[in-house]
């Protein structure tokens, strides 16, 4: 099945719930309004439908291959990506200054939806190089960015991050590769990182990898860490490229999905040392990562959305042609397409609403994201970042989580074909499985969101957000129909359930930290179905306005009969959530650790 890019409703959240004619306003963006994102978004949609798409199926039945040090990607995937770059698509969002478009993130969030509903295994190169460029851009010196920025941009050289190794998994304090200072001001790297994707393959010239490392007698803990840039070929101060590192990839591993892309094991200092150069400072190499970490945070909830939606365009179309049983309300004289069963219609609604309201939520964060960087109030500017890293954990751990069972939900739609490969749906769930585990499992997003972005502050920033969500209620309640008030009673229960929750943590996390914890997930998980409502009820109130105008009315009446399911199927099940959040954290931390 061929992928169609959702325009419109990009188009729609950006306009309507990011406030993109606002986004445009702010310096550097003068140039970034509708007209701009539509023109973008419709180039964007002709590359990934007809060059990435195409690729994504053969990748999973081809996926990259590995030997003698060389990994070798699916075919296609070389050519494809030198087309992305001479596009300018990595480039989207990164400054001018160094060969990028200088694009608000706002439209940037649904290039990056898109890339990676096309094809996430490709995705996940640009991913990656991405974070480099955010990491050097931040702490990186003027030399350093000349050097390495431009060619990352252009798509001649890819980035990718080297945080975990075998001993570490997500502790990053147990990092053991080391760095041994020489008397030329650079470094020599010895150790082993694992889980690097696109730590090798063949699609650029040069490879810039960025990697966590120890100075020799640096503190222990995560005090002692330092980044370093070790790229796969030494780069000249001309930027012509020079010998072969002393970094090797020494496999790749076999996989349950995102086959395509090469996931590394790579060896640094084996034959003498790998050379490097530090970023930054010494020792501050955590706080350095943690940009690069954020913007794949946010990307890897992109991805959710984009799964999620490649998962239920291939259902819809199955159920429109799928021929099956007679439909419960004799409608027709024998079988028909499976689309006419309501169980059938309730599964693609919850595919549609889940996903439409996940991508309402992360367009409207990137918004605040351009804001955070951009405003000229600085308090304008501090109120937005708190929001942005308020949605970071939301937009990456409840979106991906989502995308686990919408994807679940197209292989249930398709029946016993979607237990079969050659059907592809069962494709985007194994794709899928790994988005609630890279760049920090939920568990770890649901901790940032209790430890960092609600008790610190005493719940202020998600206090700030249930009084905007109360305004919206406010707007509905002027609203006399059935749609708005059906969506008033749900958001507010479930607006209700979530402050309750964040008093609960916001009083108790210091306290009884395990009681807290126990229900840090369902937290998340609550916050985000709670903000994307919010959203959807946003959108419901924007639709009905326009429809009443005359405007498009085929897609607003979609949108206010998908914004009311998402408010009656799963928005009213915040209140479960939040009695298990107060409620039950003695039944998780009650059995004796022998009886597990």
């Amino acid at each position: 099945m061929s992928y169609r890019a959702p325009v419109k409703d990009m188009l729609f959240c950006m306009k309507e719930l990011a406030g993109l004619e606002a986004v445009a306003q702010l310096p550097g963006f003068e140039d970034a309004g509708l007209e701009t994102a539509q023109a973008v978004l419709e180039e964007c949609a002709k590359f990934n439908e007809g060059v990435l798409a195409p690729l994504n199926w053969e990748g999973d039945k081809n996926p990259s291959s590995w030997k003698d040090g060389k990994v070798t990607t699916t075919p296609g995937f070389k050519e494809a990506f030198r087309q992305f770059g001479e596009g300018g698509w990595q480039g989207l969002q990164h400054p001018v200054e160094h060969g990028g478009q200088g694009l608000p993130k706002t439209i940037g969030a649904a290039a990056i939806e898109m890339l990676n509903s096309a094809n996430m295994s490709f995705a996940l190169c640009p991913l990656l190089t991405d974070g480099a460029i955010e990491a050097l851009l931040t702490a990186g010196s003027p030399e350093q960015q000349a050097l390495f920025i431009p060619k990352m941009i252009s798509g001649e050289w890819t980035g990718t991050m080297n945080l975990t190794e075998p001993q570490a998994g997500s502790d990053l304090a147990m990092v053991r590769t080391r760095a041994e200072p020489q008397p030329d001001g650079s470094y020599k790297l010895f150790g082993t990182k694992i889980f690097i994707t696109y730590g090798e393959h063949d699609m650029a010239a040069n490879i810039v990898h960025l990697v966590l490392a120890r100075v020799v007698g640096a503190p222990e803990g995560v005090k002692g860490i330092s980044l370093f840039i070790c790229p796969k070929f030494m780069v000249n101060a001309d930027g012509s490229l020079g010998a072969r590192n002393d970094a090797h990839c020494v496999s790749i591993e076999h996989k349950l999905g995102i086959k395509a892309s090469p996931t590394a094991v790579l060896q640094f200092g084996d034959h003498g040392g790998a050379v490097a150069t530090l970023i930054g400072q010494e020792n501050r190499g955590l706080e350095y990562m943690f940009i690069m970490m954020n913007a794949a945070r946010y990307a890897v909830g992109m991805q959710g959305i984009a799964v999620a939606e490649r998962a239920y365009q291939k259902a819809a179309l199955f159920a429109r042609e799928r021929i099956q049983s007679r439909p419960v309300d004799g409608s027709l004289p024998g079988s028909g397409p499976i689309i006419h069963h309501p169980d059938v219609k309730r599964m693609l609604m919850t595919m549609r609403a889940n996903t439409e309201a996940c991508r309402a939520m992360a367009i409207t964060a990137a918004a605040a994201f351009d804001a955070a960087h951009h405003h000229p109030d600085a308090e304008v500017r501090k109120a937005n970042q708190a929001f942005y890293e308020f949605m970071v954990p939301l937009v990456k751990g409840y979106s991906t989580e989502m995308s686990i069972d919408v994807a679940s939900i197209g292989v249930q739609v398709h029946g016993g074909m979607g237990f079969i490969e050659e059907t592809g749906a069962a494709q985007y769930l194994r794709d899928a499985r790994i988005l609630t585990i890279y760049e920090g499992t939920t568990a770890i997003q649901a901790n940032d969101l209790v430890g960092r972005k609600t008790a610190r502050d005493g719940g202020r920033t998600a206090k700030a957000i249930a009084e905007q969500i109360e305004l919206t209620e406010g707007e509905l309640s002027r609203r006399d129909n059935a749609a708005a008030r059906s969506m008033l009673k749900r958001l507010r229960a479930a607006r209700e359930a979530f402050e309750q929750v964040v008093y609960f943590v916001a009083g108790h996390t210091k306290a009884s930290p395990n009681a807290v914890f126990a229900g840090s997930v369902p937290y998340l998980m609550l916050a985000g179905n709670v903000v994307a409502g919010w959203q959807m009820a946003r959108a419901l109130l924007v639709a009905q306005d326009r429809l009443a105008a005359g405007e498009d009315a085929a897609f607003m009446e979609a949108k206010i009969v998908t914004s009311r399911f998402y408010a009656e199927h799963v928005l009213s099940k915040a209140a479960g959530l939040r009695d298990a959040i107060i409620e039950g954290a003695d039944s998780v931390n009650g059995l004796a650790l022998e009886s597990f």
